[in-house]
């Protein structure tokens, strides 16, 4: 791009940016904010850290990456993970002002896994989001369960649910609930 292009195009946006409300401007730039994740997955001792999200797009390979990651472990079945949970993911690492990994207890959940548990007497929902990707357990080991439990149910964008004994908290994009 040359400079009387540069120019052109900067003048034709001048008049957006004067009508634009200091909100506006804001919401614009966090639309635009690079997005990254990092996990560590309990179950296949791996590792991702991955920008998701950068100049106002989701990146179609990192998100295949991460489906990957978060994969039923027990089947090896990939179901694509609901880009609002990555996104929940994300604010809550800002909100919880740490920049550690993820702990992943379970990820995507086949069927087969889903019954497996439900039989097994895990407390398992028969219609869990696992098996639709809109779900994930986790932890972060520089932030206490309680405090992660807190920050997730500020956020009233889903369910959130509380394992003290096993030091996880679940979230979903799911109807707002908690339990």
């Amino acid at each position: 791009m040359n400079r009387r292009t540069f120019l052109g195009h900067a003048l034709a946006m001048a008049p957006l940016l004067v009508l634009a409300s200091p909100a506006e401007l804001l919401a614009r730039a966090v639309r635009m904010e690079e997005r990254k994740l990092s996990f560590y997955h309990t179950h296949t001792f791996k590792n991702l850290s991955i920008t998701y999200f950068k100049n106002g797009r989701y990146l179609p390979k990192a998100l295949a990456k991460i489906n990957h990651f978060l994969k039923d472990f027990r089947t090896g079945e990939i179901h694509p993970i609901d880009v609002a949970l990555l996104d929940l993911l994300h604010d809550m690492r800002k909100a919880a002002r740490c920049k550690g990994c993820f702990e992943v207890i379970s990820g995507y959940r086949s069927p087969q896994t889903n019954s497996m548990l439900q039989d097994s007497g895990g407390g398992v929902a028969s219609h869990s989001l696992h098996m639709l990707g809109q779900a994930i357990d986790i932890r972060i080991p520089s932030v206490s369960t309680s405090r992660l439990h807190t920050i997730a149910l500020g956020f009233q964008r889903g369910g959130v649910g509380f394992y003290p004994q096993s030091d996880f908290i679940h979230i979903d994009t799911g109807r707002i609930r908690a339990w």
